[in-house]
């Protein structure tokens, strides 16, 4: 019996030694898991937001040692009693507003500070949309009417078997996917695990199979196209997005800080939502697309991918928000009205004729209730109008 005593003793410590070396060496899955769990948390968003990198895998996009290209500062624009309400109920953590190229209001609020590289989200979709246009223009994508399957050959069999770029583009895949945020079972909070966990985003979407409609038929917002977008730039040029998305736009633009991409288990960039930019640096991109991708004498972006990417081409219901290559046009939207957006408060909007651009990014855990997304462009609309 003491000889059992002892043998379970010691095999009580062996195990409690592998419990032990299997937690640390799973540490920092274990760490980014948490994070996911607590990202949205009342007391830690606006935390969080600023500060991604400290909880997921990431990877720099190369600013270069250029000059940061300079924004400077015009007539100052006193808010309107309704925006500054806005800010308050809408957890609003920065406002950058240019007219004409200038600084005409920059604040930030919640504890943040100027510097802080926020959270995209959808935002990033826009980015990756201009980065097709250029490759477009360049002939390493030789039409948005290719399959994706020809640049990502992984997704034959799969449910983008069929799709071409130009429906992934437009959000009119057909493919099956449920981005409900509230949903801890949905497929968005699932593939969210996966980042977390140092998966591979390209094995999650090979794996989906289903499909509700023919390709470009019906306009349905599912993110995970803009990750078969990301494929089908990364099959075109054999290079990583973070470098391609460097040398094409982030160095041209003469960015303060070197931004970020959120990346999974082997590198790839989380095209559809995971990169980080001051809101300062969002506003220089906005005013980029609203020069017709013309950014200090040097098109960066081509003109005709501006228009074309930015008017409502995508099938959506009459009388709904409109939706081009990875942008948003505004119901009742003049030519020229189009905007970047992402969940919690994200935006870059742009009025083309009035010359102004908008950058403001928020933490706003209400954000899907009913008429919120309408407010928000309301407050833009009123910016606009009383600059």
């Amino acid at each position: 019996m003491r000889k059992f005593g002892k043998w379970l003793g010691r095999a009580l410590l062996v195990l409690a030694l592998v419990a032990l070396a299997v937690g640390l060496w799973k540490r920092e899955e274990i760490s980014r898991l948490m994070a996911v769990n607590s990202l949205f948390s009342e007391d830690r968003i606006v935390h969080n937001f600023s500060n991604m990198n400290a909880a997921f895998l990431n990877t720099p996009v190369d600013r270069g040692h250029g000059a940061t290209s300079p924004l400077d500062y015009g007539p100052e624009y006193t808010l309107p009693p309704a925006v500054e309400t806005w800010i308050a109920e809408r957890k609003v953590t920065a406002l950058v507003v240019l007219k004409d190229g200038q600084i005409t209001y920059e604040n930030y609020f919640q504890g943040t500070q100027p510097e802080d590289l926020r959270i995209s989200w959808s935002v990033a979709k826009s980015f990756l949309s201009a980065l097709v246009g250029i490759l477009v223009e360049d002939g390493t994508i030789t039409s948005i009417d290719d399959p994706v399957t020809k640049y990502a050959p992984r997704l034959k069999g799969t449910a983008y078997d069929g799709a071409s770029l130009r429906n992934v583009l437009n959000m009119a895949s057909g493919v099956t996917f449920d981005e409900d945020y509230l949903d801890r079972n949905s497929d968005i909070n699932r593939m969210g695990r996966i980042l977390a966990l140092g998966g591979k985003m390209d094995d999650f979407t090979t794996q989906l199979s289903a499909t509700f409609a023919a390709p470009g038929e019906v306009w349905k917002y599912v993110s995970i196209d803009t990750h078969v977008v990301g494929m089908v730039v990364r099959g075109a040029t054999g290079r990583s997005i973070a470098d391609l998305l460097s040398e094409k736009v982030v160095m041209p633009l003469g960015l303060e800080y070197t931004p970020y991409y959120l990346t999974d288990g082997v590198g790839t960039a989380f095209v559809l939502g995971g990169l980080n930019l001051t809101t300062r640096d969002y506003a220089r991109f906005g005013q980029m697309f609203l020069q017709n991708g013309m950014w200090q004498g040097k098109q960066i972006v081509p003109a005709t991918w501006v228009r074309a990417s930015t008017r409502p081409s995508a099938p959506t219901a009459p009388g709904e928000i409109g939706y081009g290559y990875q942008w948003w046009i505004p119901v009742g939207a003049t030519e020229g009205q189009y905007m970047a957006r992402g969940i919690y408060g994200q935006y870059i909007y742009i009025d083309t004729a009035r010359n102004v651009v908008i950058a403001t990014n928020a933490a706003d855990r209400n954000f899907r209730e009913t008429g919120v997304s309408s407010q928000n462009v309301a407050i833009f609309r009123q910016i606009a109008e009383t600059l």
